[in-house]
């Protein structure tokens, strides 16, 4: 016993008049970001199965290894690429509205900011408490009561019990939910998961706020509700990066945004520069879509909101660059 105290009190010794070398922190020019993505690209494989080596992979990569490099040259040919070279910085305070097409990206992009997948290439750096609101039932046990995974989602974000049990009843008035506060999360609605999960990551004040369509469904009290605390959040200097179809939604929270094509980033800056561009690329693509149902030669249209004519050759290669467009 006393053996180890004295090997304790050696320990302590070994950091007495010890100091944190600060530099490399000082010298660093973005130390006042909250989220920082360094040359990010995300790769799937639709053919074969995603994860880790299992036992077979790693007899077949040693003892055959014609057959392992086949299965590789299998999966390269399958890949998928979500992401490509995705950089990008946001400030504490700044509200990143993220545009785009379906299938552009900007669920996968979300998903690897909070952790969710880990980028094939680059990296993700953030500061601070990170609350995701990604998608319904996100986060939830669904056997579980509204009560039980409000506490929960809490110790997740990294609070203790006495601050949840602070935040409790402006978490339920918030969402609504006074009446279901006992009933498991698997008998709600899609909209009541949604209040719910929206009502406790607002509460807890985080650091950086991810909300993904989450007002896509819900009533519209809720949607001006759920708006107008996002606004009162701004003074508590709070990074948000949101997802929407909505663009007027995406103006009014927003002051940056940036706007994905593919898994590219096409456009980025001030929001009153880039909503300009997603209306006039939306625009052209309503154009083509409704004047193919209605038998007009598209030659014929002209874009949105400029005016300009379009040729056949312009309009096509739209339709072939946006073709997930829904």
């Amino acid at each position: 016993m006393a053996n180890k105290k004295r090997k304790k009190k050696r320990r302590k010794n070994l950091f007495k008049g010890y100091e944190l070398d600060q530099t490399r922190f000082e010298n660093d020019e973005d130390r006042d970001f909250a989220v920082k993505v360094e040359n990010v690209s995300m790769k799937f494989s639709m053919g074969l199965k995603q994860g880790r080596s299992s036992i077979k992979d790693v007899v077949i990569m040693g003892l055959l290894p014609t057959m392992w490099k086949k299965r590789q040259q299998e999966k390269d040919k399958d890949a998928f690429w979500a992401l490509t070279d995705i950089n990008l910085e946001l400030k504490k305070g700044d509200r990143l509205g993220i545009l785009g097409l379906n299938g552009a990206g900007k669920s996968t992009l979300l998903k690897t900011l909070a952790g969710v997948y880990r980028p094939t290439t680059g990296r993700v750096k953030k500061k601070g408490v990170l609350a995701p609101l990604l998608e319904l039932g996100a986060g939830f046990e669904l056997q579980y009561t509204a009560r039980e995974n409000i506490f929960l989602y809490g110790a997740v974000l990294g609070y203790r019990r006495e601050f949840i049990e602070e935040k409790f009843d402006e978490i339920i008035e918030f969402s609504g939910l006074q009446k279901f506060v006992d009933v498991p999360i698997q008998n709600y609605s899609s909209g009541m998961r949604t209040r719910l999960g929206f009502a406790i990551c607002t509460a807890v004040k985080p650091d950086i706020l991810i909300l993904d369509e989450v007002f896509s469904v819900g009533d519209a009290k809720f949607r001006r509700k759920s708006e107008q605390r996002i606004i009162e959040m701004f003074d508590t200097n709070v990074t948000v990066l949101f997802v929407s179809h909505n663009l007027g939604q995406v103006m009014r929270i927003c002051n940056k945004a940036i706007i994905l094509d593919h898994g590219r980033l096409i456009a980025e800056g001030d929001i009153g520069e880039v909503a300009p561009i997603y209306e006039q690329m939306t625009g052209e693509i309503r154009q083509i879509r409704q004047a193919a149902k209605a038998g007009v030669d598209v030659g014929s249209l002209e874009t949105t909101p400029t005016g300009g004519p379009l040729s056949k050759e312009q309009m096509d290669a739209i339709l072939e660059k946006y073709r997930d467009f829904d």
